[in-house]
């Protein structure tokens, strides 16, 4: 299972679409608040939190291979950067699913 967070704000991968992750961090930027994106990846062997340089950090293990391509691609995406868009989250998503 998949799960996104946007601020207080979560939602499955399957019951969203862009649109609602637009409004969600446009919403939040237009207002002036600190946007905090995390996915949350559970999927047989995989399970991680990725998040946006805003939200708090906890300690975590070393990853295991699939989970480092995970965490390559969020980089890769622009996503450990303070001014990512919807679009970064987005492309991250639809490239999330070729991997696992």
């Amino acid at each position: 299972m998949i799960t996104i967070k946007i601020g207080s704000d979560e939602r499955a991968l399957n019951d969203l679409d862009e649109s609602w992750i637009n409004q969600q961090i446009n919403r939040r930027k237009r207002d002036g608040i600190v946007v905090c994106v995390q996915v949350i990846v559970k999927t047989g062997d995989i399970d991680m939190m990725l998040s946006t340089p805003s939200c708090p950090r906890g300690v975590g293990r070393k990853p295991y291979p699939k989970e480092k391509e995970i965490f390559d691609l969020w980089d890769k995406r622009g996503l450990n950067k303070s001014d990512f868009t919807g679009g970064n989250l987005i492309a991250f998503l639809k490239q999330l699913g070729k991997i696992l």
